[in-house]
């Protein structure tokens, strides 16, 4: 059975929000965790603050878009018909 209309973009829609969270994860908060760990053993840079502040604007936007695709499985899930053999 293929799913057509609103079904696909929602579909669609949460697999490209799991990409990006992935994507803003692998390269904007796992660089950022790599120089954090060396700051425990050294000190950390003077502009550590400014890149604390990044890696919480990188959270928010990997948090924000799994949770809208998580959200938009769900609905996906809740709006599927119910009793159909596949």
């Amino acid at each position: 059975m293929s799913t057509h209309g609103t079904p696909r973009l929602l579909a669609g829609a949460a697999s490209g929000l799991a990409v990006v969270s992935f994507l803003v994860t692998r390269f904007g908060n796992v660089p950022i965790n790599q120089k954090i760990k060396v700051w425990a053993v050294t000190a950390p840079p003077p502009d550590h603050a400014e890149i604390l502040q990044r890696w919480e604007a990188f959270n928010i936007v990997r948090t924000v878009t799994a949770l809208v695709a998580f959200l938009l499985i769900i609905t996906l899930v809740l709006r599927s018909p119910r009793g159909v053999d596949h």
